[in-house]
């Protein structure tokens, strides 16, 4: 193995920087610029706001959520664009429903919607200064240049999801497996999904797959897609997909616009019929379908899809709807301070007692206790409530609902700094170092916006053990 002081570093091509990579990145960069001004155009002529200066704040609220990508791809950029996606994410939990939604705004004066935007563009602009004016070195130590596998790993990686289709498959149609290992498994295959995914997606980018790859990565990625479905939640179908495009992305600077245009079309018809599938499947208990019945399920949900949508709500509003948390800041900074205090950290004290094992305290609160905590403590909900529903509050409405308009700021530079010094420390890691696993998690984590800091912080432990275990493992056994 190859110590880290003797890498030549002007021959990697890790950081994707240089040659054909800025070439496309420059191509990609000029399309995306073009685009964000016929959507910024659109925008305007469309917006439903009830005042002028939330027209203004959703423009730059949108505008502010792209540009950090679109420079990405201009300089070449990293591999791993996390900071990029959670800032990107803004554009559809906050700018879009700020201009678009304002039925579901109704309920907040214009005062509250004003202060609302002003959080958003706050967090934005206190996350992009910070993050171009944060500057470091890439790491030397084994954490970040020496990989934990055969650089020829690489290759194989690809039937990794063979396994993870697999376990979903025997998890959805069978009870094989026993409850009381069926958590460990779970959060098992879904780091290896995860890891799979993203870098066979990136090696299909960088044009790497051959052709009988590039049919088992189809072979099992959809299938998989499809079996995650089942349960008539989708946010877990779309963060995968998010993860593959991302890969795809960030490996060749190129966008797979029919595959984005499919896709969409494919989970708005999911999206418009996905009520009354629940309302057949949950509410009246049918039973969901067997392998061989899944056919006849989907061609049954795409049917409730394309029929007509309720009152005058089109699909893209629904959609909108549905992944928007502008009206959950709206709702706390309408109770902040006036009815309810901040609440000057009490749900980050969670944080960290979430990053013990529960092999070691079987009584530790469950993951999700902060966003339980804020929905009691807002009135949302009552103790009972908890284990049936889990309110979407974000990262950003806890900072407020902690210290208001400084909480926006300071969540904003703890992403622009600390996201930054991973990114550049990064710069020359392998694949499968510890630091670029690591960087593949915080990738597939930074899409999930919905989440309180402490259920983000422990998800993301259970995945970086498993990910991170599993080479230590195949190193330890086999020699890998």
């Amino acid at each position: 193995m190859q110590s880290p002081d003797l890498i030549d570093e002007s021959v990697m091509d890790y950081a994707l920087l240089g040659g054909a990579h800025v070439e496309r990145g420059r191509k990609l960069f000029l399309t995306g610029l073009s685009l964000l001004a016929l959507a910024v155009l659109y925008l305007i002529a469309t917006a439903n706001v009830a005042d002028s200066l939330h027209l203004f704040l959703g423009i730059i609220i949108f505008i502010m959520s792209v540009m950090p990508a679109l420079l990405w791809a201009r300089t070449g950029g990293s591999r791993f664009p996390v900071f990029e996606t959670i800032l990107i994410l803004c554009a559809n939990a906050y700018a879009l429903p700020l201009l678009n939604a304002r039925e579901q705004l109704s309920d907040y004066s214009t005062e509250v919607i004003s202060r609302a935007g002003y959080a958003v563009v706050l967090y934005q602009l206190s996350a992009v200064l910070v993050y171009f004016r944060t500057t470091g070195q890439p790491g030397r130590s084994p954490f970040w240049r020496t990989s934990l596998l055969n650089d020829k790993i690489e290759r194989f990686i690809i039937y990794g999801l063979v396994l993870s289709t697999t376990y979903i498959a025997i998890s959805t149609f069978t009870r094989w497996i026993p409850a009381d290992i069926e958590a460990v498994l779970r959060a098992i295959f879904y780091g290896v999904g995860i890891l799979c995914t993203f870098v066979s997606a990136q090696r299909w980018g960088r044009g790497e797959l051959s052709g009988g790859e590039k049919f088992t990565l189809l072979a099992t990625l959809i299938p998989q897609l499809i079996f995650m479905s089942i349960g008539l939640l989708l946010i877990g179908t779309i963060g995968l997909i998010g993860i593959a495009l991302l890969g795809y992305l960030a490996g060749g600077k190129r966008i797979p616009w029919l595959v984005v245009g499919v896709t969409f079309a494919l989970l708005a018809l999911l999206h418009t019929g996905k009520t009354k599938m629940r309302t057949k499947y949950w509410e009246e208990r049918a039973p969901l379908p067997t392998l061989t019945q899944v056919p006849a399920y989907f061609a049954e949900w795409i049917d409730y899809g394309l029929e007509p949508t309720s009152g005058d709500k089109s699909v893209s509003r629904k959609m909108l709807e549905r992944t928007s948390l502008m009206h959950i800041l709206c709702l706390i900074i309408n109770f902040t301070p006036e009815r309810q205090d901040y609440l000057y950290g009490q749900s980050y004290t969670h944080v960290l007692p979430q990053l013990i094992p529960r092999l070691f305290w079987p009584e530790k609160p469950r993951s999700h206790v902060a966003t339980y905590e804020l929905g009691i403590y807002y009135g949302l909900q009552d103790e009972n409530a908890t284990y049936g529903t889990t309110i979407a509050f974000g990262l950003l409405t806890e900072a407020y609902a902690n210290f208001g308009f400084f909480g926006a700021v300071m969540l904003g530079v703890f992403w622009g700094f600390w996201l930054k010094k991973l990114q550049i420390w990064s710069s020359f890691s392998p694949m499968f170092s510890f630091a670029g696993l690591l960087m593949v998690l915080l990738t597939a984590w930074s899409f999930n916006a919905e989440l309180t800091m402490a259920a983000w912080v422990s998800s993301l432990e259970q995945a970086v053990i498993v990910v991170l275990g599993l080479p230590l493992i195949s190193r330890s056994l086999f020699g890998l």
